[in-house]
């Protein structure tokens, strides 16, 4: 056995009853504070299962089409989401669209600026950063228990868990993407009299665009990785199909459930990838000339 040279009980007690403290003191608070989120929550699920789901699939095909310019990534997005409604998984797809668009729209609004401060300043990089590794590192279950001790089971704590595991990657990728625009390019708009926000709007974020929509592109990704933690505490959807497969020992809904995550992950991976592509061969078009 290992020896014991300092004894834990008394921080375990600490940090315990001081989060059962937060949880009397402040829940109500918190829950306040986090119900704009649930309400965007609600009214995008509310949205996409109104529209029609013929419809659903023409406009994710027609962003296809217009990423790629061929006809085989909105074939490939016809026929994903069309087996899926073959599936009977139409509902569940849905309420897995609206949970992941809102948690990356949520981790963008708050991602892109914190990149943009890191970049900017190098003491609030030192800062971040531990706890950008601490957000990435740290197993999702260990910061799913605080939240579910706070807003309970639903919807609200697996938005947040979602947003805090598929945040950084963005936070990351803006930051990089602005530090690495080329210091000649902020000399030249310096040299023409640019401000600093006229350099940051005008020449920094346009060129590292590419490397931004990089970012959301990996926080969609995490979002969809972790709708069946998030279908534990009260996600619903895709996830939650996965976790009644295990239950209930049903291979056919797990194994449904799963190429159902497979085939949004594909549609919004090539989509974003497309765009980014996309983007990235008109600002070297622009700089050619």
């Amino acid at each position: 056995m290992f020896p014991e040279f300092v004894n834990t009980r008394p921080l375990r007690v600490w940090m315990d009853e001081g989060l059962n403290w937060v949880v009397r003191n402040w829940g109500d608070g918190f829950e306040a504070a986090a119900y704009p989120l649930l309400v965007m929550l609600n009214k995008i699920e509310d949205l996409l299962l109104a529209v029609p789901w013929w419809l659903i699939i023409l406009a994710l095909a027609a962003l296809a089409y217009g990423a790629t310019r061929r006809f085989t990534l909105p074939a490939v997005v016809i026929i994903g989401l069309v087996f899926m409604g073959m599936m009977e998984l139409w509902e569940d797809s849905v309420k897995t669209m609206a949970l992941m668009i809102s948690a990356t729209v949520t981790a963008i609004i708050f991602s892109i600026p914190l990149g943009i401060v890191m970049a900017r300043s190098t003491l609030v990089r030192k800062i971040v950063t531990p706890i950008l590794d601490l957000m990435q590192t740290l197993p999702s279950f260990v910061y799913l228990i605080p939240t579910v001790m706070i807003f309970g089971p639903g919807k609200i704590p697996a938005l947040l868990a979602t947003i805090i595991y598929a945040a950084p990657p963005l936070v990351r990728l803006t930051d990089l993407g602005i530090r690495q625009v080329a210091e000649n390019v902020l000399e030249a708009a310096q040299a023409f009299g640019a401000s600093p926000s006229q350099r940051l709007f005008g020449v920094q974020i346009p060129l590292a665009l590419p490397t931004i929509l990089a970012g959301v592109n990996q926080t969609t990704m995490m979002a969809l990785a972790m709708v069946v933690i998030a279908s534990m505490i009260g996600a619903g959807g895709l996830g939650y199909q996965v976790l009644q497969g295990i239950g209930r020992l049903e291979v056919s809904r797990g194994v449904f459930a799963g190429l159902g995550i497979v085939v949004l992950a594909i549609i919004f991976d090539r989509i974003t990838q497309a765009y980014g592509k996309q983007l990235q061969e008109q600002i070297g078009l622009a700089g050619g000339r």
